[in-house]
């Protein structure tokens, strides 16, 4: 399968995706020699990060929620990391510190906050961090999070669209509200700021009034990079329009290659090229230097995981469904696809049909790595299986869900990265200075200006 490095001269792009205990899989903070408290140890968010960092990957991301899934049954919840987790943005602020290339790029819901708060935040992070901020764009699906945002029932998923795509044009517009050069700050004429170099953008939608202008002056990257991860009708969409990195769960190469076509074949309809925009399938990997020593590792998390657990999670994914009335032996029920969770309900039925999984399985695979590509292999197993679909127009690389912090992420950086450069397949050293630079992303033009100054800055 191993192609020679000259084979192609494309490589791949690499994210780790972390939630915010450290570890992706529901058992993870359990595997021997894992952190357990990595919720709320900033330490051990920064060796994560020196770690990725020194493997040159493009970015760590953090998955978030503005709320805890599974406050109807505490009992059950009391065996979770994943309700222990910090704000992302202020993790990746203190990341910035401790890193100099690595993308940092945080989760943050359109649905229960403001433009005008995200586009601060994160203009703010790509200042920290001299570049290297991104937003991940979520409508949110737990259904319990309303219940924290002075509503009582979750808003549908057309409308939860409709308000982030205008969510999306007003953060969009305040980033571009100064010209790059509106700052002077001439201590001799006593003038700080250039006022025709200063755009209101008086936005009046359906959903938002926003006058501006941002009160951060035009970012490094001139926008954060944006990150999309909606598989949804109304989630390629919005990817399509404005998205510069795609996060999308697939199980399967044909699947993965007629998603990356399809999100990719709607550039077109926004003006847009399809080399604008990175699809990066998210897989979660167990290696080790023989498959059996990989699925060893594979056995040992799932044995960790209690049914509850994994039952509560899918129960979760799936929008909140009721499963205590159905048989465990018998495969997947028929769900209603509901206005929570659209694609996913899609995605788990497919693959539970597919695999002919029973609803205990297919919870119990849910707990692992919700409907995302589970792989299990030696190195070179591993190497080829992502070689294949990269090579054959499935991705352009992919979001690695760290199964166990530092474990998961040690296996990648120290293992797979090694095999990826053999092949030509990874770079060896970090492209450029910012986010977008290493991406091989331009720096977007200002909408409201037409100044030069720094618009030619990233390759």
């Amino acid at each position: 399968m191993s192609r020679s490095p000259a084979a192609s001269k494309r490589q791949m792009k690499l994210a780790m995706f972390m939630t915010g205990d450290g570890n992706y899989h529901m058992a993870g903070w359990r595997m021997p020699g894992a952190t357990c408290d990595g919720g709320q140890n900033i330490r051990r968010w920064v060796d994560a990060a020196r770690t990725i960092e020194r493997g040159k990957l493009d970015m760590l991301f953090i998955a978030d929620g503005p709320g805890v899934s599974g406050l109807d049954d505490l009992r059950t919840l009391s065996h979770v990391s994943r309700i222990d987790r910090m704000d992302p943005v202020t993790v990746l602020c203190a990341l910035a510190m401790a890193t100099e290339r690595l993308g940092l790029v945080a989760t943050i819901s359109t649905s229960y906050t403001e433009p005008y708060n995200v586009a601060r935040q994160v203009a703010s992070l790509d200042h920290i961090s001299d570049g290297r901020a991104g937003w991940n764009i979520v409508t949110s699906g737990n259904k319990d999070d309303a219940q924290n945002f002075n509503l009582e029932t979750h808003t549908p998923h057309a409308d939860r669209y409709a308000r982030a795509e205008e969510f999306v044009d007003v953060v969009r517009g305040l980033w571009d509200s100064y010209d790059d050069d509106a700052f002077p700050r001439d201590v001799a004429a006593g003038r700080y700021m250039n006022p025709d170099k200063v755009k209101l953008i008086n936005h009046k939608g359906k959903h938002f009034r926003v006058r501006g202008p941002a009160t951060t002056p035009r970012s490094p990257q001139g926008h954060p990079v944006l990150v999309q991860a909606g598989s949804s009708e109304a989630g390629m969409n919005l990817s399509a329009r404005v998205a510069d990195i795609v996060f999308t769960s697939q199980s399967q190469v044909k699947n993965a290659r007629d998603f990356y076509n399809d999100v990719k074949g709607r550039c077109d309809n926004f003006g847009r090229s399809p080399d604008d925009m990175k699809v990066m399938p998210g897989v979660l990997i167990f290696s080790g230097d023989s498959e059996a020593e990989a699925r060893e590792k594979f056995e040992l998390l799932q044995s960790l995981i209690p049914l509850p657990v994994a039952m509560q999670r899918l129960s979760n994914n799936l929008g909140g469904v009721d499963l205590s009335g159905f048989d465990l032996e018998k495969p997947l029920p028929d769900i209603p696809v509901n206005s929570a969770r659209v694609s996913a309900i899609e995605s788990y039925l497919t693959i539970s049909r597919r695999d002919g999984l029973t609803l205990r399985q297919m919870a119990m695979r849910a707990a692992a790595a919700k409907h995302h590509w589970t792989l299990i292999g030696s190195v070179g197993q591993v190497a080829d299986a992502l070689e294949e679909w990269f090579v054959d127009g499935a991705a352009d690389g992919f979001s690695i869900l760290a199964h166990s912090n530092p474990n998961g992420i040690d296996e990648f950086v120290d293992k797979i990265v090694p095999e990826l450069r053999r092949r030509g397949l990874f770079r060896t050293e970090y492209e450029g200075h910012t986010l977008r630079d290493n991406l091989g992303l331009s720096r977007p033009a200002n909408r409201f200006f037409h100044s030069t100054a720094r618009q030619h800055a990233s390759v």
